[in-house]
């Protein structure tokens, strides 16, 4: 039985929802669909939307928004945010061990094939000292909830967390049409996180720019998160750049413009490794910038994330956090896994097996929803073809108990229903310290009994309020 935010097992009103329980007990569905709509439409107008790779219809699509928010307590966030920021020091140590003094794997902390074997492993980052220490300045660490006392870590986001966008959009459309439970409320901002990212990229410039330039690197237009680049670039006031806009020259990176040359002095990249520099990783791409990783090992520009921050995220790894946690800061975790199965180890695999049915397997280096085997909602004959590839490649798979998600109420086609949820948020990291704004992306399994909250399998979005009670 999944834990249900809003209802406790009695039937009561949990005292971060009484408020919502209210207003809902006020508004009828034609009121909540006109709402729904009005949402919708703010969503196309303003060209919020996503694309999926592989769709034959190669076609932008409007990421579902459920109008009905999210409740946290600020007691509840509390707890959460420490522990968030406990989990993200502790992925910059390792990430620093790692291309530094090996210690964790020395100690046996962590297998070594799990580091050097990692495809996102970078060897070219072996002894470069990154500027001001920081690896990951942007996390998102996905969270979920399955009973009312503790949270528990999905998965580590080091490399290009994407997703803010959605949770600034849902905050306006919270503000806008739902103004009368809006202000009912006492709900923390998050609206102030674009200056908060500028901030904390100035931060982690190079020591020699004293007023130093920040620009966006994306891809282009036609990778899936386009509009959040184009988002975050318009709201942080940076010049939203591509591959082809920037040179090297003398081991700095700079900007064409029509007044000539401009020195950049930190790159907020949404271009994965491979691709940011066809003379250090991927010859083929027309991505990056030739020479720019030799602009960042010279300490010229700084890279956000830096570049081989994969080689902590990935669901391997992540079996091992609670114990990098305890290694590197002597300290209990404060956010506990979920209980994981490493396929890679024969006992585990054995159990796996014995148990498919009942189990979600997941790819090491998987994402999206992508790659997974959700035993109870799987026939036999996708659990048989999954059995023949664990086999195959045990190690490339860790598999997890199918976990009773927690619901929030979800207007949906049928009415008012609970919806299984997790929930994203973004930790920046600089070298004045952390910050995070209070809440972050809600994704909700917009179909009934769906475990999946992916928005490219079908997934949504809620505004996810942080209140004072």
């Amino acid at each position: 039985m999944a834990f249900d935010e809003m209802y406790a097992a009695d039937g009561s009103v949990r005292p971060p929802y009484a408020g919502v329980a209210q207003w809902l007990a006020g508004v009828n569905p034609e009121q909540l669909e006109r709402r729904r709509l009005e949402a919708e439409l703010f969503y196309r107008r303003g060209g919020i939307t996503f694309a999926v790779y592989g769709d034959n219809q190669g076609e932008e699509r409007i990421i579902p928004f459920d109008i009905i928010p999210r409740i946290l307590s600020s007691a509840e966030w509390a707890r959460l945010s420490k522990g968030l920021e406990q989990r993200v020091r502790a992925l910059n140590m390792y990430l620093a061990d790692i291309y530094g003094k090996q210690r964790a794997v020395k100690a046996g902390i962590v297998p070594e094939d799990l580091v050097w074997r990692n495809p996102a492993y970078r060897p070219e980052m072996a002894g470069v000292e990154v500027p001001h220490g920081v690896y990951v300045h942007i996390a998102g660490i996905d969270i979920v909830r399955i009973d009312a006392d503790d949270f528990y870590v999905l998965e580590d986001n080091a490399r290009t967390p994407s997703g803010v966008s959605y949770m600034l959009g849902g905050r306006e459309i919270c503000f806008r049409l739902m103004a009368d439970l809006y202000g009912a409320h006492k709900v923390a901002p998050v609206d102030n996180y674009p200056d908060e990212l500028v901030t904390m990229l100035r931060s982690v410039a190079p020591r020699s720019a004293d007023n130093p330039t920040i620009a966006l690197l994306t891809p282009g237009q036609f990778n899936s998160a386009y509009y959040e680049h184009s988002f975050l670039a318009d709201k942080m006031g940076v010049e939203l750049v591509e591959g082809r806009d920037l040179f090297v020259k003398d081991a700095c990176v700079y900007k064409r413009t029509t007044e000539g040359p401009r020195k950049v002095d930190v790159l907020y990249r949404r271009v994965d490794d491979d691709f940011i520099d066809p003379l250090a990783f991927r010859p083929d791409s027309m991505l990056g910038v030739p020479g720019l990783f030799g602009a960042y090992t010279a300490g010229n520009v700084t890279l956000a994330n830096a570049v081989g921050t994969g080689a902590a995220d990935d669901k391997a790894i992540y079996t091992y956090m609670p114990e990098i946690v305890k290694f590197f800061l002597s300290e209990e975790p404060i956010l506990k896994n979920v209980p994981t199965w490493r396929c890679r180890d024969p006992k585990e695999l054995s159990y796996v097996l014995d148990h498919l049915p009942e189990l979600v397997v997941k790819e090491v280096h998987g994402s999206g929803g992508y790659g997974m085997l959700v035993g109870p909602q799987s026939t036999k004959a996708e659990i048989e073809d999954f059995r023949a590839r664990l086999k195959a490649n045990p190690e490339t798979y860790i598999a997890q108990p199918t976990l009773a998600l927690s619901t929030c109420p979800s207007f949906v086609a049928s009415g008012i229903a609970p919806r299984h949820v997790d929930l994203r948020p973004f930790v920046l990291t600089g070298a004045n310290g952390m910050k995070i704004v209070p809440g972050g992306l809600t994704r909700v399994a917009m179909r009934e009994g769906s475990l999946v909250v992916n928005s490219s399998q079908g997934g949504g979005t809620k505004d996810t309020w942080v209140v004072d009670l």
